[in-house]
């Protein structure tokens, strides 16, 4: 079967308001984009005893640890996230304090292309997405494939990372050379992940399925109202991390 060669659409709002495009074939991401879905599951957005804001986002600025898990329960079920962050420092900082944060509760799954890639990352409160329209991060170097389970920042060109990520559902190791730089990989629930409602497949003007400049701008209503069978991300959290105990001393 010939590979199905479709580009990563992430809409990034430029200067002038509007929206560029990536060439087909090659993975798109937003900058710096403005999202707008509807108000998240949580109420505060902030973690107890943390400085942080959403609607700062240079106050989200806490290196990632070595190694760290986050843990996605969606619509579908459970899916965890290991980063190792030597992979691609910034992108590991990025994602670990839009984790810790709480910016992807209630973010819709609104790109699920069988074989290719599950993309998610436009936040639910309209103000958050403009907050973050221009928040963007340096490249990292690419030093892991783009392959089933790999997760990386989707991007609108070099140095244009912001919030919006895919996982691979295949061998997508052509976007290695254009710069998409994984972060970490799933290491339970891939099987959850696979059930993602795709019905409505690309996004328009290419499928049927949502705008991503109404999503930043409209909110969660134009999801609810267009979309309904898209899957919703309820929380994300980082998981503690187990503490090995040393052995005890022989006698």
């Amino acid at each position: 079967m010939k590979k199905q060669m479709i580009p990563i659409l992430i809409a990034t709002a430029l200067a002038a308001g509007q929206l560029a495009a990536v060439a087909q074939g090659t993975p798109q991401s937003t900058a710096a984009t403005k999202t707008s879905v509807a108000s998240t599951s949580r109420k505060s957005t902030t973690p107890p005893a943390a400085s942080g804001s959403l609607l700062k986002p240079a106050s989200l600025n806490l290196q990632a640890p070595a190694v760290f898990r986050a843990k996605f329960t969606t619509t579908k079920g459970d899916f965890v996230v290991e980063v190792t962050r030597t992979w691609a420092p910034r992108g590991a900082d990025r994602f670990y304090n839009l984790v810790k944060y709480a910016f992807y509760d209630g973010a819709p799954i609104f790109r699920v292309i069988p074989g290719f890639v599950v993309q998610f990352g436009i936040s639910p409160r309209p103000e958050v997405s403009q907050a973050w329209e221009r928040a963007t991060i340096s490249d990292d170097p690419v030093t892991q494939s783009n392959t089933r389970g790999m997760v990386t920042f989707a991007t609108a060109g070099a140095n244009t990372r912001t919030t919006q990520i895919f996982i691979n559902l295949g061998d997508n190791s052509n976007l290695n050379k254009m710069g998409f730089s994984a972060f970490g990989k799933v290491v339970e629930g891939m099987e959850v992940i696979d059930k993602f409602y795709s019905g409505y497949g690309e996004g328009q003007p290419d499928g049927n399925g949502p705008n991503q400049g109404r999503m930043q701008k409209e909110g969660r209503a134009y999801i609810e109202k267009g979309f309904p069978q898209l899957d919703t991300i309820k929380t994300a959290v980082i998981l503690p991390m187990a503490v090995t105990k040393p052995p005890a001393a022989s006698h």
